[in-house]
Parts: structure tokens; C-alpha cells; sequence
């Protein structure tokens, strides 16, 4: 199956759409994006604004998510910013804190003290 994200006019993803291979498959027998896109205007009634994703994150760096942007520049899916203080991977395009977590225990952004608070688990 490929996957085929619906932008609005600002390419923010409104949903992800599955196409069966078949539907990609140019007179070659090879998978074209077109084809795809042909595919889904024709049976959204004529919607044209679409862009494939790949779930595995082998090309425009990540899967595609409902509220994820697409970035013409960086042909790219980037997720919402989660916090003001987290900075884009240039990359990766996934948002990382400026400060690196820390490997023991679990923990949780604080965005008021900007860094990582650990969770006490109680029995």
C-alpha cells in the first residue's frame, strides 16, 4: 500500500489516505507518484492538492500525521513544534529540546524551567 497525505491550501495535512500499488503503476510497470495523485483526484471528486508520504520515513523524512505540515523546501512532512523552545533538525525535520534527555529513569519537558523533570513512579 502507499500512503498519499490531503493538504489544505496552507499543506497542512488533513488526513492519509491508503492507495493499493496497482493504482501507482505507470505503463512501464514501475510506481509513479502521478499516477497515484491522478488516482485520488479522480476519486475525490477532483481535490488536487496531495503528496505522498512514506510510513517507513524513506523519503520526505517523515510519515505524514493528521496536523503535520508539509515543507515545499525541505520536501519534507514536519510534525506541529510540541514546545516555543524546541528547535528543527534540520536533518531529520523532527523537533528536538535544548537540552538532551536524560537515559535513566522517565521524564517529562518542563517548558517553564526549559528542561527535563523526572517522574517518580509510586506502587
Amino acid at each position: 500500500m502507499a500512503h498519499f497525505a490531503k493538504l489544505d491550501d496552507n499543506n497542512l495535512v488533513i488526513t492519509v489516505h491508503r492507495v493499493h500499488n496497482n493504482e501507482l503503476l505507470d505503463e512501464n510497470g514501475n510506481e509513479s507518484e502521478a499516477k497515484g495523485i491522478a488516482f485520488l483526484v479522480a476519486w475525490s471528486g477532483g481535490y488536487t492538492n496531495w503528496k505522498q508520504t512514506s510510513y517507513n520515513g524513506n523519503f520526505r523524512k517523515n510519515y505524514a500525521g493528521t496536523g503535520y505540515t508539509y515543507d515545499q523546501q525541505r520536501d519534507a512532512f514536519i510534525a506541529p513544534k510540541p514546545y516555543p523552545s524546541w528547535i528543527l533538525d534540520e536533518a531529520t525535520c523532527q523537533w528536538q529540546p535544548p537540552v538532551a534527555k536524560p537515559t535513566d529513569g522517565i521524564h517529562t519537558w518542563d517548558e517553564a524551567t526549559t528542561s527535563w523533570v523526572q517522574i517518580t513512579l509510586q506502587a
